[in-house]
C-alpha cells in the first residue's frame, strides 16, 4: 500500500512540476505581449499628441484668413457679420407632410382612421364589429374634465 501511495506521490509531483513548467512559459509569453501591446499605446499617443499640433498649427486663425482671401472668388467666404443673423420666423421651413392616409385593414385587423381630433378605431373579431369613436378629452370651462 505504502509503494502504491509513493509512486501515486511521485506521479503527481511530476504532474505538477510539467505544469508549473508551462505555466511559466505562458506567462513570460503573455508578459511579452502586453509589452508589444503598451509599446504601440506609446506609439499612438505619439503619433496623436504630433497630429494634435499638426491640427492646432493648420487651423491658425491668420492662415485661415490667408487662405479664404485667396480663395474668395471660389469659395465666396466672408467674415461673420451682425446682419448675417436671422430670426426664427424669417426661416422659411419645409413644408408639413402630407397626412397618412387611413389605414384599412380587414379580417381580424385593426380598422382606424383620423377625423380632426376625433380616432375612429374598430376591432375586428370575425364578423363586423360597429365603429367606436375615441374623442381627446375636452375641458369645462372652470378647467375641470368633461366626462
Amino acid at each position: 500500500m505504502r509503494t502504491v501511495f509513493y509512486a501515486l506521490s511521485i506521479c503527481l509531483v511530476v504532474a505538477l512540476a510539467f505544469w508549473a513548467y508551462d505555466e511559466g512559459y505562458r506567462t513570460r509569453a503573455t508578459e511579452r505581449a502586453v509589452a508589444r501591446l503598451e509599446r504601440t499605446i506609446g506609439a499612438r499617443h505619439q503619433e496623436l499628441s504630433m497630429l494634435k499640433a499638426e491640427w492646432a498649427y493648420l487651423n491658425r486663425p491668420d492662415r485661415l484668413h490667408e487662405l479664404a482671401e485667396m480663395n474668395f472668388e471660389s469659395l465666396g467666404l466672408v467674415p461673420l457679420a451682425p446682419d448675417h443673423f436671422a430670426l426664427a420666423d424669417q426661416v422659411s421651413f419645409a413644408p408639413p407632410p402630407p397626412p397618412e392616409p387611413p389605414r384599412n385593414r380587414i379580417a381580424g385587423k385593426v380598422l382606424e382612421r383620423q377625423i380632426g381630433d376625433v380616432i375612429v378605431m374598430n376591432h375586428v373579431f370575425g364578423a363586423e364589429a360597429e365603429s367606436r369613436v375615441i374623442a381627446p378629452p375636452t375641458l369645462a370651462d372652470d378647467g375641470e374634465q368633461l366626462p
